[in-house]
């Protein structure tokens, strides 16, 4: 089940991190959490990911740990990240999943999606969301939670330093007028809009293609700066994350495919414009 790889997937955030530097350095989890007259428990709960960490924390384990310089203010950077990504935690109605998703997202240097069907949702719109979870039969109760939640992962894309997405999606996302044709065409706009960010980049696979690889659903795949990759694979009822280096190989070949199959990034957006005129006309 998904569930049971949780915390070694969480573990690959600025917890594990830490854990691994303690590690290096011969020192046990008692006698770190001794120094800084904490509970032992305490430390675990951060290093799995399981607490969040203050920036003042991580400054305390970093003097232990001797972490100067370069190092040292990017470790800190993410604590600071942390904190402000923890909204998460306050909006009911998230999975387990989805929280580690958003974790991930937020450390990530890099993101692949591939979605079929839908556009990913780092670049939907909050009305075609609403769409999206209306048409899925999200209880409306649940709905507005789920959009906010949606909305807010996509700061990631605003950071100072925000990772680079690579956006592939199925021409056939662009023809399904999911909320109707207005609430199409202003997701394709954005869809537009986004593309133009050095960090964004957005292929389309063409119809014309016919059958292909991505065929039989979506993926993203993460990379971080010092942890080992991961694929998340959506379900309606749960996700699965996998981190074998066998399996990420496995999406990343598929990935390449997709590529190879897909537009140009600039015919593709061109391809999106021209969809959002067709809808805009409808």
């Amino acid at each position: 089940m998904a569930k049971a790889n949780l915390p070694t997937v969480v573990g690959r955030g600025l917890g594990g991190e830490l854990r691994e530097l303690r590690r290096k350095r011969g020192l046990p989890l008692r006698q770190v959490a001794i120094r800084l007259d904490w509970q032992p428990s305490k430390l675990s709960r951060m290093e799995t990911g399981i607490q969040g960490i203050q920036a003042a924390d991580v400054a305390s384990l970093l003097v232990i740990y001797g972490i100067t310089g370069d190092e040292r203010k990017r470790l800190l950077a993410m604590a600071e990240r942390s904190a402000e990504t923890g909204w998460w935690e306050s909006i009911g109605g998230l999975s387990d999943e989805s929280r580690t998703l958003i974790r991930l997202e937020a450390e990530a240097a890099g993101i692949v999606n591939w979605q079929p069907l839908l556009v990913p949702g780092l670049l939907q719109t909050p009305d075609y969301a609403h769409a999206v979870m209306v048409g899925c039969g999200v209880p409306l109760e649940d709905a507005q939670g789920r959009v906010a939640a949606r909305l807010g992962r996509q700061a990631i894309l605003s950071r100072p330093t925000p990772p680079a997405l690579h956006a592939l999606l199925d021409e056939a996302v662009l023809r399904r007028a999911l909320g109707g044709p207005r609430v199409m065409a202003r997701q394709l706009r954005h869809l537009v809009e986004a593309a133009e960010r050095p960090t964004v980049t957005l292929r389309v696979v063409p119809l014309a293609v016919g059958a292909h690889t991505g065929l039989d659903g979506s993926f993203a795949l993460f990379d971080f700066p010092r942890n080992r990759s991961v694929v998340y694979l959506d379900h309606k009822l749960t996700g699965l994350f996998l981190e074998e280096a066998a399996q990420v190989a496995h999406f990343r070949r598929e990935a390449d495919r997709l590529t190879g199959a897909a537009l140009s990034p600039v015919d593709s957006v061109a391809l999106v414009a021209r969809y959002a005129a067709e809808h805009e006309r409808e």
